[in-house]
């Protein structure tokens, strides 16, 4: 007689196979991030390039017209920023020896002074502390990345243009290809405005911040106001530490040019500004909408640096927003998108 068969168990759960091509995914980006890189960077300019496209449009200029001014506004504002940043970035090269060997000759005054009042530091360990070589190789790193960026704008720029040629016909594909056509389009919909948000909010806060630091270092008699200006605007979109790291360079740099008290003076009005324009305003102006936890904020700054580099830092944010309303659509995954939220949830996992 022969033995009823049993139904068989699945050999994985659901989450161990999620689990798995989560993983399969992450390391096929890595594998690509230069090449992810590039395109996400297009996509980031296609993005804050969507509203004055849209906008021409609408004032009865053809869509040919209004891309070529797009691209010859990228290009001239490329052009004035390599300009007026260049010379800085070479020169600034160029002097940082002897930056060094001054700041190396302060912190041996600042030690012997010390050692005379009885505090015991060993000597290369104290200087190494005050060393522009970290902090700099840091942001050296971060300017790299964005040098070899650069180097291949055309390419970019073409990436670009095609994303925004494609951009006013995609929802109707999407709609067209999907067995869900209302809710696909209200997602892509979602996703698209949440990025607008944030991008177009958070490139005007940055852009106020690097002008404010500009004119705080002009002020004080700062060399190089207009690179630490814009290293501040690049930086500021990177969350939690973006900020910090920007300020490094100039308050080492006045300390060693000008003294303690510049550098106080310089500390004192980084602070300023990105309580104003960080602590105060971004959280008013970007509201809750995001819907991301401060948490999933940092941790997500950490997990696509890791995956694509310093560029991945700065998207971090849009990246996560994308994932998150992914995950909301499926029920399986339904319950990491809760995770990732900000603020208190129902039982049905939707953000009160």
């Amino acid at each position: 007689m022969n033995e009823i068969s049993q139904p068989q168990k699945p050999l994985a759960s659901p989450f161990i196979l999620t689990l798995a091509a989560f993983v399969i995914v992450i390391a096929g980006m890595k594998a690509a991030a230069s090449l992810l890189v590039q395109f996400l960077f297009a996509l980031f300019i296609a993005v804050v390039c969507f509203s004055p496209f849209f906008w021409l449009q609408r004032k009865g200029i053809p869509k040919s017209i209004s891309l070529i001014i797009i691209i010859v506004g990228i290009l001239v504002i490329g052009f004035i920023i390599g300009t007026l940043i260049g010379t800085s970035v070479n020169q600034f090269t160029n002097d940082l020896p002897a930056y060094e060997s001054m700041l190396e000759a302060k912190t041996t005054s600042l030690m012997n002074w010390l050692t005379e009042s009885g505090i015991q530091i060993p000597r290369e360990q104290w200087i190494n502390s005050f060393s522009l070589k970290e902090p700099l190789q840091l942001i050296g790193n971060i300017v790299g990345a964005f040098s070899n960026i650069l180097s291949k704008m055309v390419l970019i720029l073409i990436m670009a243009l095609f994303i925004l040629m494609e951009a006013a016909d995609f929802p109707a594909k999407l709609r067209s290809i999907s067995r869900k056509p209302d809710q696909s389009q209200a997602n892509f919909m979602e996703i698209n405005e949440n990025i607008k948000k944030y991008v177009g909010i958070k490139s005007l806060l940055s852009l106020f911040t690097g002008i404010a630091v500009a004119l705080l270092l002009l002020l004080l008699g700062v060399e190089y106001p207009l690179l630490w200006g814009l290293l501040a605007f690049v930086l500021n979109f990177i969350p939690n530490i973006g900020s910090i790291i920007a300020a490094i360079p100039a308050i080492l740099l006045s300390l060693v040019l000008q003294g303690y008290s510049t550098a106080l003076l310089v500390t004192a009005g980084y602070l300023l500004i990105n309580f104003i324009f960080g602590t105060f305003l971004e959280p008013k102006m970007l509201g809750e909408g995001l819907g991301l936890s401060t948490l999933i904020v940092f941790l997500s700054l950490l997990f696509w640096g890791w995956v694509l580099g310093p560029v991945g830092m700065l998207l971090s944010v849009p990246l996560t927003m994308i994932v998150k309303i992914g995950l909301e659509n499926f029920e399986d995954t339904r319950w990491i998108a809760v995770l990732l939220s900000s603020g208190k949830v129902t039982k049905s996992g939707i953000r009160v």
